[in-house]
């Protein structure tokens, strides 16, 4: 054997070895991360156990599981919304989250939250919430209103140069 068919066969050998140690290391985090996440989907643990928090949601007529978990990940009441993806897929509760405005608290676990929103609120059995509603479509019922009447003749007032002047604010900006 000569000594370069033996140097390359020890950089061949060597590079094998790291390869595989590379491979080794890669699968070995992707089976503990899928260790963790498994561990969650079942240990159902709360946000905040200790200082829990009330927040208010309200889940239109249509969403979907994903809109429902973003948000509740969005508020602070979940921490992953792909691990409550997977709880709900998992729960007796699948598919029959109800549209609503729910009180969720950060103390409850996913299975409390689902088995609320499965339920539906007492606000929600004769209306539902709206899938989407511009401000201006939100509004629209309150158009005739003595809040609009004052507010038309406020704006009215100011308008004429009738109404409270506004002091200008010298030596600002200088």
């Amino acid at each position: 054997m000569n000594v370069k068919s033996l140097i390359a066969s020890v950089i061949e050998t060597i590079l094998k070895v790291v390869l595989l140690a590379l491979a080794i290391s890669f699968l070995l985090k992707c089976v503990t991360q899928a260790y963790e996440f498994g561990y969650k989907v079942f240990a159902d643990e709360p946000m905040s156990a200790n200082n829990p928090k009330t927040i208010s949601v309200g889940i239109a007529e249509g969403e979907s599981v994903s809109d429902v978990a973003d948000m509740l990940q969005e508020k602070g009441l979940i921490a992953d919304a792909k691990l409550f993806r997977v709880q709900e897929l998992l729960s007796a509760y699948h598919d029959k989250i109800k549209p609503g405005y729910y009180d969720l608290s950060t103390g409850m676990t996913a299975s409390e939250m689902l088995q609320i929103m499965s339920e539906g609120s007492e606000e929600s059995s004769d209306e539902a919430v709206p899938m989407s509603t511009s401000p201006a479509d939100q509004y629209e019922e309150y158009d005739d209103g003595p809040a609009e009447e004052y507010s038309n003749g406020l704006i009215d007032d100011i308008e004429a140069g009738e109404g409270e002047e506004i002091p200008d604010d010298e030596g600002e900006g200088e």
